[in-house]
Protein backbone atom coordinates (compact mmCIF):
# COMPACT_ATOMS: atom_id res chain seq x y z
CA UNK A 1 0.00 0.00 0.00
CA UNK A 2 1.53 3.53 -1.06
CA UNK A 3 2.32 5.54 2.25
CA UNK A 4 1.27 8.92 0.54
CA UNK A 5 -2.03 10.04 0.16
CA UNK A 6 -4.12 13.39 -0.75
CA UNK A 7 -6.72 14.44 1.14
CA UNK A 8 -9.88 13.05 -0.54
CA UNK A 9 -7.79 9.30 0.46
CA UNK A 10 -7.41 10.37 3.94
CA UNK A 11 -10.46 11.86 4.83
CA UNK A 12 -12.77 8.87 3.11
CA UNK A 13 -10.15 6.89 5.19
CA UNK A 14 -10.63 8.91 8.53
CA UNK A 15 -13.92 9.88 8.01
CA UNK A 16 -13.35 13.19 8.32
CA UNK A 17 -13.72 16.21 6.05
CA UNK A 18 -10.92 18.21 4.36
CA UNK A 19 -12.05 21.35 6.38
CA UNK A 20 -11.57 19.02 9.51
CA UNK A 21 -8.27 18.44 8.37
CA UNK A 22 -6.99 21.58 7.47
CA UNK A 23 -8.35 22.81 10.57
CA UNK A 24 -6.17 20.57 12.90
CA UNK A 25 -3.38 21.06 10.83
CA UNK A 26 -3.68 24.86 11.80
CA UNK A 27 -4.26 24.28 15.41
CA UNK A 28 -1.23 21.69 15.48
CA UNK A 29 -3.19 18.51 16.56
CA UNK A 30 -2.00 17.58 12.34
CA UNK A 31 1.17 18.41 10.77
CA UNK A 32 0.86 19.84 7.28
CA UNK A 33 0.25 17.73 4.23
CA UNK A 34 3.76 17.62 2.02
CA UNK A 35 3.51 19.86 -0.87
CA UNK A 36 4.68 18.05 -4.06
CA UNK A 37 4.27 19.31 -7.77
CA UNK A 38 1.51 21.06 -8.48
CA UNK A 39 0.41 21.99 -4.97
CA UNK A 40 -1.18 18.92 -4.01
CA UNK A 41 -1.01 17.88 -0.59
CA UNK A 42 0.18 14.36 0.37
CA UNK A 43 -0.11 12.86 3.81
CA UNK A 44 1.26 10.06 5.67
CA UNK A 45 -0.56 6.66 7.19
CA UNK A 46 0.90 8.72 10.48
CA UNK A 47 -1.44 11.38 9.51
CA UNK A 48 -4.40 8.67 9.28
CA UNK A 49 -3.17 7.42 12.41
CA UNK A 50 -3.50 10.25 14.09
CA UNK A 51 -6.67 11.60 13.16
CA UNK A 52 -8.06 7.82 14.16
CA UNK A 53 -6.40 8.77 17.70
CA UNK A 54 -7.82 11.91 17.38
CA UNK A 55 -11.63 10.31 16.89
CA UNK A 56 -11.09 7.80 19.82
CA UNK A 57 -9.44 11.24 22.09
CA UNK A 58 -12.71 13.07 21.07
CA UNK A 59 -14.91 9.99 22.10
CA UNK A 60 -13.14 9.73 25.54
CA UNK A 61 -14.02 13.40 26.25
CA UNK A 62 -11.09 15.41 25.90
CA UNK A 63 -11.69 18.62 24.19
CA UNK A 64 -9.22 19.60 21.13
CA UNK A 65 -6.60 21.37 23.14
CA UNK A 66 -6.26 18.38 25.97
CA UNK A 67 -5.62 16.25 22.68
CA UNK A 68 -3.42 18.49 21.51
CA UNK A 69 -1.42 18.03 24.93
CA UNK A 70 -1.31 14.47 24.32
CA UNK A 71 -1.59 13.66 20.92
CA UNK A 72 2.33 13.59 20.44
CA UNK A 73 2.79 11.43 23.32
CA UNK A 74 1.16 8.44 21.33
CA UNK A 75 3.82 8.67 18.33
CA UNK A 76 6.52 9.31 20.86
CA UNK A 77 5.91 7.06 23.35
CA UNK A 78 5.98 3.33 22.08
CA UNK A 79 5.31 1.94 25.28
CA UNK A 80 1.72 3.83 25.46
CA UNK A 81 2.50 4.61 29.08
CA UNK A 82 2.91 8.23 29.55
CA UNK A 83 0.28 8.97 27.02
CA UNK A 84 -2.40 7.05 28.63
CA UNK A 85 -1.14 8.33 31.96
CA UNK A 86 -1.89 12.06 31.10
CA UNK A 87 -5.08 10.84 29.70
CA UNK A 88 -5.94 9.33 32.66
CA UNK A 89 -5.43 12.66 34.81
CA UNK A 90 -7.15 14.41 32.35
CA UNK A 91 -10.25 12.00 32.53
CA UNK A 92 -10.07 12.31 36.46
CA UNK A 93 -9.96 16.17 36.29
CA UNK A 94 -13.26 15.27 34.15
CA UNK A 95 -14.73 13.46 36.78
CA UNK A 96 -13.90 16.00 39.55
CA UNK A 97 -15.60 18.57 37.88
CA UNK A 98 -18.72 16.62 36.76
CA UNK A 99 -18.64 15.77 40.41
CA UNK A 100 -18.77 19.05 41.58
CA UNK A 101 -21.16 20.50 39.07
CA UNK A 102 -23.56 17.70 40.42
CA UNK A 103 -23.57 18.67 43.70
CA UNK A 104 -24.46 22.46 42.95
CA UNK A 105 -26.99 21.03 40.87
CA UNK A 106 -28.72 19.04 44.03
CA UNK A 107 -28.39 22.10 45.64
CA UNK A 108 -30.30 24.01 43.31
CA UNK A 109 -32.53 21.50 42.73
CA UNK A 110 -33.16 21.06 46.95
CA UNK A 111 -33.43 25.17 46.74
CA UNK A 112 -36.25 24.68 44.00
CA UNK A 113 -38.27 22.12 45.75
CA UNK A 114 -37.83 24.23 48.83
CA UNK A 115 -39.26 27.65 46.97
CA UNK A 116 -42.49 25.55 45.33
CA UNK A 117 -43.10 24.40 48.32
CA UNK A 118 -42.73 27.53 50.06
CA UNK A 119 -44.97 29.19 47.37
CA UNK A 120 -47.70 25.90 47.64
CA UNK A 121 -47.53 26.33 51.21
CA UNK A 122 -49.28 30.47 50.61
CA UNK A 123 -51.29 29.64 48.48
CA UNK A 124 -52.66 27.14 50.45
CA UNK A 125 -53.06 29.79 53.21
CA UNK A 126 -55.17 32.50 50.57
CA UNK A 127 -57.43 29.93 49.68
CA UNK A 128 -58.07 28.87 53.06
CA UNK A 129 -58.89 32.68 54.16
Amino acid sequence: MNDRMRIGDLTERAGVTPRTVRYYESIGLLPPGEREGHGQHYYSEETLARLRKIDQLKKLGLSLDEIRDVIDLYFTDPSGIQPKQKVLDILRQHLAEANQKIGALQQFRAELQGNIERFERWLEEQEQR
